[in-house]
């Protein structure tokens, strides 16, 4: 399997994950000029728009999944959700939040908010 298999792989459970979560898949793999977003999904019992980013580890040897979502790629992130909503047209004032679905291995850890709000 190649890098982009294995991603979509772990994608796809990090997707039934959520949906498991009651979130509903929106997109998938939205990119710009800056860079991607994993999953978009909407959270209607917090009435949110959820940008969450996927991160998939073979093991914790070096760290684990838990600690690649660092204070760039978090940024990063950001800039792309302002670039889907403008594109998307959706009012800026619309309620988003930034979660994250981090795979060790086999055992999924699910942050909602994790790196606050647009």
């Amino acid at each position: 399997m190649n890098t982009r298999e294995i991603g979509n792989r772990y994608e796809d459970l990090a997707c039934e994950y959520l949906e498991n979560e009651g979130l509903r898949i929106i997109e998938r793999n939205y990119r710009c000029k800056i860079g991607e977003i994993d999953i978009i999904a909407r959270d209607d019992s917090e009435n949110c728009l959820v940008f969450a980013e996927v991160k998939y580890r073979k093991s914790s040897m070096q760290g684990g999944a838990d600690f690649a979502v660092d204070y760039k790629k978090q940024n990063k992130i950001k800039k792309v959700a302002g670039v889907y909503l403008m594109h998307r047209k959706i009012a800026s004032s619309s309620f988003c939040r930034f979660d994250c679905v981090m795979i060790t291995g086999s055992e999924v850890n699910y942050v909602k908010n994790a790196f606050g709000c647009l």
